[in-house]
């Protein structure tokens, strides 16, 4: 029977991931027969593909330090070998480059008993099932999968972690999965996002307060509760056949406290210090690119453990670093990703970012990454930013999120700043490799909502929105925010999303249902999404300010501003003029000299209305209080 290209991609997956499988049951670390005979419970990553770089297998187990391993498989060798001395753990080098598709044999044996381990060499999936990458054509959206909705109840008390489930406790698990993502697809795009960023996907079984994803516990599992690896594999692909983009969370600087790895690492020097000798993270990143920091403050960034509870995996062990970038190719190969969101950036060195891309790049070379440097100053933001050899290691990094423009829109917005503060931050853009890149936004999960900052309005957050739909960059918005959710400090900003879940009175996902608040805010944010789909210059154009003062800015979006309007040109030029005031502004713009100069038709596209320009040096507008005008030029 034909299947469908979606379900024949998981079947594929299925039938490929079965490992330790062979004509006989495995002999395990529970069920060995003696205490010395070698068993396997656990091989990271659980299947390969031919093609990739050769792959490097941690097994875990027991009695592994006494026993030989042996291969057998067609154009398969078996390489260098490294045992822990407690016998728990063994890393396999594997030589692929002459293999084929097929069930290969791995032999464990020792005096006390052996082992016949199948390992899974698959077919990868073609290159156009996904790996599309993410640009400024695309809105972002974030999901916080466990916050978002539950289209799968059965999986919210899974086996071994029943109780965990209380929407009460904002701490605990709430039950949102990928299925729940999958079946509001409808909205997101109607909304007019193109690719949905969701937190990590990785398993956090055991701790009753890992909703988040940011604990592992296995880096090579689906956690239960959202679901199995074939429900991902299934929401990417209902986002391609739509044409849009999944990009995943991965966190390759640490690791949740119940990981296995805390109380046996497979190595001396897995992480930065131990569990009962460590020091904390620190959270300034002034040091790392300061030429005159100690050593000393750089390494209280790289090797601190994050929040003083989660392992720093250390990068600099060439094993760790090798079993991190396998990670990252697994979860890419098995969903086809477009890209990734590297979560706390600035905690790893610079070496191991480098070695990361350079690999991805090479194996998927439209693959986006797009990384968080929690820091308000664009000469430390653009720092970690690829194209650049700062230290003389280029991190390959596509692009860091703008978190100094996110800075600078909630202090003009929220602090009564000038407008200035945004062109003070958007003048640094030549720090930046790849400006249009970056990843602008009004908030995330990590922040309080717009709304519950003080001094915010609706009328507030609009013009915020307008702002981002207009910008340069790629804008980034986070669930709820489009609804007007409220929220303070974490975890009062992940809430859960109004009408994704079992006895939600309040279901903001369709129109007619939504309260007032919800529904005048989404129709703006759909609006502004739908404007900037239908401006090619609103997307990738180029951008030029036109003028600035404290309450007003004037920028102009065109393909390339050194071009003038002129007769006979089809250019996309919009011009946007912001005014924060709560009082009208009469402005009299100067067109000579700017991408404007010879354009003398203005038509406000939200307002309907044409402004004229007889001479093609100036315009004179009338731009509302708190308002966001978008002029269509010619």
């Amino acid at each position: 029977m034909m299947l469908p290209k979606c379900q024949l991609v998981i079947a594929v997956f299925i039938l490929v991931s079965s490992v330790l499988a062979c004509g006989q049951e495995p002999l395990t670390c529970a069920t060995a027969q003696s205490a010395n005979a070698p068993c396997v419970d656990k091989i990271d990553p659980p299947n390969w593909w031919v093609g990739l770089p050769d792959p490097m297998l941690l097994l875990r187990g027991q009695g592994l330090d006494k026993a030989t391993f042996t291969l057998r498989g067609t154009g398969v060798t078996l390489g260098t070998v490294k045992e822990s001395p407690n016998g728990h753990w063994a890393f396999l080098q594997l030589r692929t480059e002459h293999a084929v598709a097929q069930s290969i044999h791995i032999e464990v044996r020792s005096a006390a008993g052996h082992l016949d381990l199948r390992y899974q060499l698959a077919v990868r999936r073609p290159a156009s099932d996904g790996f599309q990458g993410f640009s400024s054509r695309d809105v972002l959206y974030l999901i916080m999968t466990d916050r978002f909705a539950d289209g799968d109840p059965t999986n919210d008390n899974p086996p071994g972690d029943t109780g965990s489930l209380d929407r009460s406790n904002p701490h605990s698990w709430h039950g949102g999965d990928f299925r729940g993502i999958e079946q509001h697809l409808d909205y997101l795009q109607d909304l007019g996002a193109t690719a949905v960023w969701t937190t990590p996907a990785y398993d956090n079984s055991g701790s009753p307060q890992s909703y988040h994803g940011y604990g592992a516990t296995d880096m090579y599992a689906v956690d239960p509760h959202f679901g199995t690896m074939a429900d991902y594999q299934h929401l990417a692909a209902a986002l391609h056949a739509r044409g849009m983009k999944i990009v995943l969370d991965t966190v390759p600087n640490h690791i949740g406290p119940g990981h296995p790895w805390v109380h046996d690492p497979p190595t001396p020097d897995w992480f930065h210090g131990t569990l009962d000798r460590h020091s904390e993270a620190k959270g300034d990143f002034k040091s790392l690119p300061d030429p005159h920091a100690s050593w000393q403050e750089q390494r209280d960034v790289t090797e601190g453990w994050f929040a003083n509870v989660l392992p720093d995996l250390n990068q600099e062990n060439p094993l760790v670093k090798t079993y991190l970038i396998q990670n990252a190719v697994w979860w890419i190969e098995s969903a086809g990703l477009d890209g990734l969101r590297l979560d706390t950036f600035p905690y790893i060195g610079r070496a191991f970012w480098r070695d990361f891309h350079s690999e991805l790049h090479a194996l998927y070379p439209q693959l986006t990454t797009v990384g968080e440097v929690f820091n308000s100053d664009p000469t430390i933001t653009s720092f970690f930013a690829g194209g650049m050899a700062h230290d003389g290691i280029d991190t390959g990094l596509d692009t860091p999120f703008d978190f100094p423009t996110y800075f600078a829109l909630r202090n003009l917005l929220l602090k009564d700043a000038p407008i200035s503060v945004l062109t003070d931050v958007m003048r640094q853009d030549r720090l930046y490799p790849h400006p249009e890149r970056l990843v602008t936004f009004l908030g995330n999960h990590d922040t309080k909502r717009f709304l519950s900052e003080s001094g915010a309005t609706p009328a507030k957050l609009r013009f915020g929105f307008a702002l981002l739909a207009t910008l340069r960059g790629m804008p980034q918005i986070y669930s709820g925010d489009e609804i007007a959710m409220l929220g303070g400090d974490d975890p009062d900003n992940r809430h859960d999303f109004p009408g994704g879940f079992p006895g939600d009175t309040n279901n903001a996902f369709i129109s007619g249902v939504r309260t007032p608040e919800q529904q005048k805010m989404h129709d703006a944010v759909r609006a502004l999404l739908k404007l900037r789909a239908a401006h090619s210059a609103l997307q990738t154009g180029q951008q030029q300010d036109v003028q600035a003062d404290e309450t007003t800015f004037a920028f102009v979006r065109t393909a390339d501003i050194h071009t003038r309007c002129a007769e006979g040109r089809n250019d996309d030029r919009v011009l946007i003029v912001a005014n924060k005031s709560d009082q009208p502004r009469d402005l009299t713009l100067e067109l000579k000299d700017t991408a404007l100069e010879g354009c003398t038709q203005f038509q406000d596209l939200f307002q309907t209305r044409t402004t004229r320009a007889t001479d093609g040096t100036h315009v004179q507008l009338i731009v509302a209080p708190q308002t966001v005008a978008v002029y269509q030029v010619n």
